[in-house]
């Protein structure tokens, strides 16, 4: 493969789910090409580095091969690497964001009558004025 879109690139390597989105987030900015911001026609080399987005996490990932065809996620796996640097904190993150979900307390259920009966008395009261 001579040279591949960095939108169909990043399709085939799974990290989006439509050609769409990886041009829609490519053209937003949160797509990263050798550090900086990148176009959808950029030709994907290998060696390159790349961080894309993807829900809470950023990845880094060095291209290791290119393809233009969306296989399965054992072969998408095989078009890149991921530095170890990206992987340290993607865990950090997903330990600190595993920590504070535990902190808060859900809700035991909806509120009885009396409940509901303060709860509508708190919001009617005027502050202070």
């Amino acid at each position: 493969m001579e040279h591949v879109r960095i939108d169909k690139w990043l399709w085939a390597a799974r990290f989006f789910k439509t050609r769409a989105l990886a041009k829609k987030a490519i053209e937003g900015g949160k797509v990263e090409y050798n550090g900086g911001r990148v176009k959808t026609s950029k030709s994907v080399e290998v060696g390159a580095l790349i961080k894309v987005p993807q829900g809470w996490d950023t990845w880094e990932v060095e291209v290791l091969s290119v393809s233009d065809q969306r296989r399965g996620a054992p072969e998408a796996r095989e078009l890149y690497q991921e530095t170890p640097r990206s992987l340290e904190h993607r865990q950090r993150e997903a330990e600190n964001r595993r920590l504070a979900n535990r902190s808060v307390m859900a809700p035991r259920g909806r509120p009885d009558k009396k409940q509901r009966r303060s709860i509508q008395r708190f919001q009617r009261q005027r502050p202070d004025e």
